[in-house]
């Protein structure tokens, strides 16, 4: 009798297969990681270009860390390359991470006073409430004034997104009403100082002290509506509990004065109009995280999902009958400002 046979390679197909597998899944893991060391080289060396303190060094400094990772990316061996990589990004990360922000530098005008509150019980004074009285975008008048406001009185929380390019990026407003029609707007912004500019690059790094105006809606409002040119500005009530409203408008009031008391950095991506607003409630009490907190462009979108909007109406309606930059141009400097935008608006009464 014959002896069965093996079919030729079979052995070497059922060994090569987990090899295969083996080999697939380690040069997976390479290119991560050197995916991953390319991006904190990148983020590196675009640090260092926006955040040495020294001008002049800033151009020569990146460019010496870029080349030199390349150097070493062109000559080492692999363990010493991914080693090499990694310490001198470590290093270049402790140096960003211990620049400190400053409440003492040379800030434009419309920044340069902090708010800070007086907080006793149910009633609380804001101190240096911003009502700039604007000839143009960049031409104004800065004044302040100082008020109480009772919490029992508190009637509504509205929100305000502001879009000048993107439909996925918006700055976010929020004003609180109260029962004699006064209302009270916090806008979370970066605190530039003279000569410098917003940039969404540089607000990645440790550009921009992050700041909370508190403002008359004539000011932060009317300013968008009716002096910048390309903002559109939507305007929407948010449906919450009066207990929940008390405790947005102390969360405000807390937080600046923690920034009055000590300066902290404004991140484009962690630390903004809309992530503050998230961060500064009680962990227990936040809202789940959602790709939209970050697109804030559609966190009306994501607040209408959630039943905070007036839900009477489709979205896209909602949307359409909530921009006001019409009315806030026809009511300019009246008085009378915060009721006639909101006049007729969906879920609004006053």
């Amino acid at each position: 009798m014959s002896a069965v046979k093996t079919p030729a390679g079979s052995i070497p197909r059922q060994i090569s297969a987990p090899r295969r597998g083996l080999a697939r899944l380690r040069r997976a893991i390479r290119l991560l990681a050197w995916c991953g060391l390319v991006a904190a080289t990148v983020w590196a060396v675009a640090a260092l270009y926006f955040d040495v303190r020294v001008p002049w060094l800033r151009a020569p400094l990146a460019a010496i860390y870029g080349l030199g990772m390349l150097a070493v990316w062109a000559r080492l061996r692999r363990p010493w390359k991914l080693a090499v990589t990694a310490v001198a990004f470590a290093l270049v990360l402790t140096w960003w991470l211990s620049l400190q922000p400053s409440n003492d530098r040379d800030w434009l005008p419309d920044v340069a006073t902090l708010p800070w509150a007086e907080i006793s019980g149910n009633r609380v004074t804001l101190h240096d409430i911003r009502d700039c009285n604007y000839r143009t975008e960049n031409d104004f008048d800065v004044h302040y004034h100082d008020k109480s406001f009772d919490l029992d009185q508190l009637r509504s929380l509205d929100l305000f997104l502001v879009y000048w390019g993107s439909p996925l990026i918006a700055h976010t407003m929020v004003s609180f009403g109260f029962a004699d029609g006064d209302y009270v707007c916090f806008s979370i912004e970066t605190r530039k100082e003279k000569g410098e500019d917003y940039s969404a690059v540089k607000g990645l790094f440790r550009q921009f002290e992050l700041t909370y105006v508190v403002a008359d809606e004539r000011d932060v409002v009317r300013l968008r509506t009716n002096y910048r040119q390309g903002e559109d500005v939507y305007l929407y009530r948010l449906i919450i509990s009066p207990e929940q409203r008390g405790a947005r408008f102390i969360e405000y009031a807390r937080r600046i004065n923690e920034l009055h008391a000590r300066a902290e950095w404004y991140n484009a991506l962690t630390e903004n109009c809309t992530t503050s607003i998230r961060v500064q409630h009680d962990a227990a009490q936040r809202a789940p995280w959602d790709w939209r907190m970050l697109a804030n462009g559609k966190v009306d979108e994501l607040l209408y999902a959630r039943g905070v909007l007036d839900r009477s109406l489709s979205f896209a309606e909602l949307k359409r009958r909530s921009l006001i930059n019409e009315r806030a141009r026809a009511a300019d400097n009246d008085m009378d400002f915060s009721r006639r935008i909101r006049a007729g608006l969906p879920g609004m009464n006053d």
